[in-house]
């Protein structure tokens, strides 16, 4: 999947953060809404404007940054 042409980043949008192209909605917001547990399909339902191609670029473009050294790993938490 080729996510450059769904996705796009603008300094004049939202602080230039990746978005869907021709939205306002933000890689962040879709992968915060999936973390969060929405399913593909509620995430679709709730945003007509995306389709399942625009959250499978989503789910690429992530892919891409966890596979560049840009990505640092969680701090370990203290036991209790």
């Amino acid at each position: 999947m080729d996510w450059t042409n769904f996705i796009t980043a603008d300094k004049d949008v939202l602080a230039g953060k990746p978005r869907i192209k021709g939205t306002r909605l933000s890689v962040e917001l879709i992968v915060g809404r999936l973390a969060d547990g929405w399913s593909e399909a509620e995430v679709l339902e709730n945003y007509p404007s995306l389709t399942k191609k625009s959250l499978q670029a989503a789910h690429a473009y992530t892919y891409e940054l966890m596979n560049t050294n840009a990505v640092y790993t969680a701090p370990h938490s203290k036991p209790i």
